[in-house]
């Protein structure tokens, strides 16, 4: 965004700026969003579904431990001459480019897509396998339907994603012409292969979130989840859909109008499930007690912020109106209400709802709230104004502009580094809590969903008993739970945990 403040490239040459581009984006995607979201499912499934570990432990750590040379080896290829295509890495383009860091580059994906893959796989089994016998699928957290339909999509989508690599790691280095025009190859077909991984990635990495939404909201408005089974089974219809929308993203690649018309119309078919999630979500905050937690704010902010990028979608989803837009910032504006805003939003509400669980300490809320309000705003100021660039026609993935564009860069530009000033008071208040915060009780936002019925944070192994599942996940104020009694059925197997701990 510094390059971008002025017309000309006046920080780095184009080339560096194409060769930092790749690397931002491939880094918030592979190196952020789907690390946070597997980690977070790492640790909450199981507690979650009364299990005390993963289903295969050894799986979990060998797709850990693939994370880090993957994150290297993506960091490294910058330094040899860097990949350019951005993290698309469409041929010709990546094939005449930055050789050596190219190939480095798809090594890394390579090696993250097999930590993606295993971890999805593990995810699978110890949701099928392992819940406890008093819970049912229809009792289940709905962050585990999320990860269920996740993992799902992870293992159809991704093996895809990795043949299309190796053949553009062939036309690289061995002078075949899968993709290479100049040999008879043809690049639409990696962009088909690249795109039935890469739009269902969008859900890979927002369905997580999507489900935590769903577990923080009721125990913050002291609500039932409004439309618990339909919320549930969305997860799996987006999951499905998803696998049949990948190429909306060429409609100007020479795409067939009949292939168009079905595309327009199973991408906008995809606006009912998340809709109904959306509506869900809307209808559990209507007339509760909410609590204006930092984690609720966050909560409510990504609501606000994924119903921006969802109407956006919907546009782009329209064949006249994406030609005209393709390649603009309008999608750039898109794509970061969608994945960024609902990530960052998605990944600190998590955080302030869970980190008394993971660290036995509050974070301060003062600090919290005003986390909240400098991303919130930081966010709205640097990508909303990318709308009207796109409309007006800049193009995105350059580094130089027409002057007309400068006011709402610059915008864009102050709105970023306000969203790197609003991390400050984040990780102050993280560092501090975890060291010196108020301790937190067994059960601060009484809860009722089976991580909070155990210490905090939990004994070896979670449970030293088998827990019982009394009532549902979401149970809250209704007529047979009086709200003052919310706590007791849990109440007696803290009280043994605890004393078995000392």
């Amino acid at each position: 965004r510094t390059e971008l403040a002025t017309p000309a490239p006046d920080f780095v040459t184009p080339e560096t700026y194409n060769g930092v581009l790749t690397l931002h984006g491939t880094i918030m995607l592979f190196l952020w969003i789907v690390p946070a979201g597997a980690g977070l499912a790492n640790y909450l499934i199981p507690l979650m579904i009364g299990a005390k570990d993963m289903a295969f432990p050894r799986i979990n750590a060998i797709a850990f431990w693939l994370i880090p040379p993957s994150g290297i080896m993506l960091v490294a290829s910058f330094f040899f001459e860097p990949a350019q295509a951005g993290w698309t890495s469409y041929p010709p383009l990546s094939l005449s480019t930055g050789m050596i860091g190219q190939g480095i580059w798809i090594m890394s994906i390579l090696i993250g897509g097999t930590a993606s893959i295993l971890g999805a796989l593990n995810f699978l089994v110890t949701i099928l396998k392992m819940r406890v016998p008093s819970m049912p699928f229809i009792k289940m957290p709905l962050f585990c339907w999320a990860m269920l339909a996740t993992s799902l999509l992870i293992l159809i989508s991704t093996p895809v994603l990795a043949g299309a690599l190796i053949l553009l790691m062939f036309d690289l280095v061995a002078g075949t012409a899968f993709f290479n025009p100049t040999g008879g190859g043809d690049p639409v077909v990696y962009q088909h292969m690249f795109w039935f991984y890469s739009h269902p990635a969008v859900y890979i990495f927002v369905l997580p979130l999507f489900g935590a939404i769903s577990d923080v909201l009721p125990v913050h408005a002291r609500k039932p989840i409004f439309g618990y089974r339909a919320i549930a089974y969305s997860s799996l219809v987006i999951s499905f859909l998803g696998l049949i929308v990948w190429a909306h993203h060429m409609f100007t690649s020479g795409t067939p109008p009949w292939l168009r018309m079905f595309f327009m119309i199973t991408t906008m078919a995809i606006a009912v499930p998340t809709g109904i999630k959306v509506f869900g979500w809307t209808a559990t905050l209507w007339r509760g007690k909410i609590a204006y937690t930092s984690a609720m704010l966050f909560a409510i902010g990504f609501i606000a912020i994924f119903v921006v990028g969802g109407i956006s979608g919907v546009m782009l989803a329209a064949v006249p109106f994406d030609i005209h837009v393709h390649d603009t910032y309008f999608v750039v504006a898109h794509f970061h209400y969608v994945l960024f805003g609902a990530s960052i939003f998605g990944i600190y509400m998590s955080l302030y709802h869970w980190f008394p669980k993971m660290t036995g300490r509050m974070l301060n809320e003062f600090w919290g709230k005003v986390h909240f309000v400098l991303t919130f705003v930081g966010m709205n100021l640097t990508f909303m104004p990318m709308h009207q660039l796109g409309l007006q026609g800049m193009n995105r993935r350059i580094a130089l502009y027409d002057p007309q564009f400068t006011d709402l860069n610059v915008l864009a530009t102050v709105g970023a580094y306000l969203m790197a000033v609003s991390t400050v008071p984040f990780i102050i208040n993280a560092v501090w809590s975890w060291h010196w915060g108020a301790k937190a009780p067994t059960n601060p936002w009484r809860a009722l969903t089976l991580e909070w019925q155990t210490l905090s944070p939990p004994a070896h192994e979670n449970f030293e008993s088998v827990p019982v599942l009394r009532t549902g996940p979401y149970d809250y104020g209704l007529g047979y739970i009086p709200e003052e009694d919310e706590l007791a059925i849990y109440e007696e197997a803290i009280a043994a945990v605890a004393a078995h701990a000392h």
